[in-house]
């Protein structure tokens, strides 16, 4: 299978291309920068640039592609400026507009078209038990989420399945969402985040991985499926684990108004509540490689 890959050198890109090249499939990327994308990924068969927010994609990028996975877009993390927001916004929901584009003026079209979402789609919700039929909820990344995901369902006019697969919060070795935690932990001054009551819907990178692989390389999944381990938990079951992984106490909270004062309206991202369950997933007959959270961050941290 050739697979056309956006957001190429990403932290899911890199691990996605490693794992499709290494089980015989041909990945080509997209990226605005092809050469040191080709430098960091010599597994990729080719790569085109591409400027996501400004164009549909190289026609010479679609030959022989039987499958798109869509995973870019600028970084959430960090403080929400207005800039930053419209750089959130425009690099998923035009630059998937364009992406869907270059699909419609094209002869023979790929077959399966995954497409990157969050779990964010669910808004603040919690206690309730969150599976793919539930309405989005409020605020930004519900609004976003939302908008990405209804704007590559409209390559399902065109003959494509269209997946969408809605991240957790991602664990694994150098994972973005881990690191930045991880200082503070280390010296013994991690904790819960507000009042460590919220729910958190993680999942482990290879599962991420398989996830993907599973909606390419089969044909039972369709629409939103949730990317999140079978067994959330409370943030500050989430600081316990991390602690007991580095063997150091995880004890001190960090009040939800510091961390609003620091972090802005992205505060929202480890503050809300999301008990998300991976029903579709489980449906498809995904068996997930980690379903214990010590066992992720054990892997993830490992020799931390």
């Amino acid at each position: 299978m050739r697979v056309l890959i956006t957001g190429v050198t990403g932290y899911i890109g890199r691990a996605l291309t490693r794992s499709l090249a290494g089980a015989g499939h041909e990945v080509v990327g997209l990226s605005r920068y092809p050469f040191q994308a080709k430098a960091a990924l010599p597994e990729l068969a080719s790569v085109h640039v591409w400027l996501p927010t400004e164009a549909e994609p190289p026609k010479e990028a679609w030959d022989g592609v039987d499958a798109v996975v869509n995973l870019v877009g600028e970084p959430i993390a960090g403080r929400w400026t207005v800039l930053k927001k419209r750089a959130i916004y425009d690099t998923r929901i035009q630059a998937t507009r364009n992406l869907i584009d270059g699909i419609r003026h094209l002869a023979h079209r790929p077959a399966v078209l995954v497409n990157a979402s969050a779990t964010g789609y669910y808004g603040n919700r919690g206690e309730a038990e969150l599976a793919e039929p539930e309405p989005p909820g409020d605020g930004f990344l519900a609004g976003l989420t939302k908008d990405w995901e209804a704007a590559a369902a409209s390559a399902e006019r065109l003959g494509v399945r269209v997946v969408c697969l809605r991240v957790g919060f991602l664990i694994g070795r150098g994972a973005p969402f881990l690191r930045p935690q991880l200082p503070l932990f280390r010296l013994g001054l991690g904790g819960p985040l507000g009042s460590g009551q919220q729910w958190w819907p993680w999942v482990h990178l290879d599962d991420v991985v398989g996830l993907y692989r599973r909606a390419l390389e089969g044909d039972g999944m369709r629409g939103p499926v949730n990317a999140t381990a079978p067994a959330p938990v409370r943030q500050r079951d989430f600081a316990k684990a991390v602690g007991r992984v580095l063997r150091r106490p995880a004890l001190l909270p960090a009040p939800s108004l510091a961390i609003k004062l620091v972090l802005g309206e992205f505060a929202i991202e480890v503050l809300d509540s999301r008990r998300v369950l991976p029903r579709a997933a489980e449906a498809a007959g995904y068996t997930f490689a980690y379903t214990e959270l010590d066992a992720a961050l054990g892997d993830a941290l490992g020799g931390s």
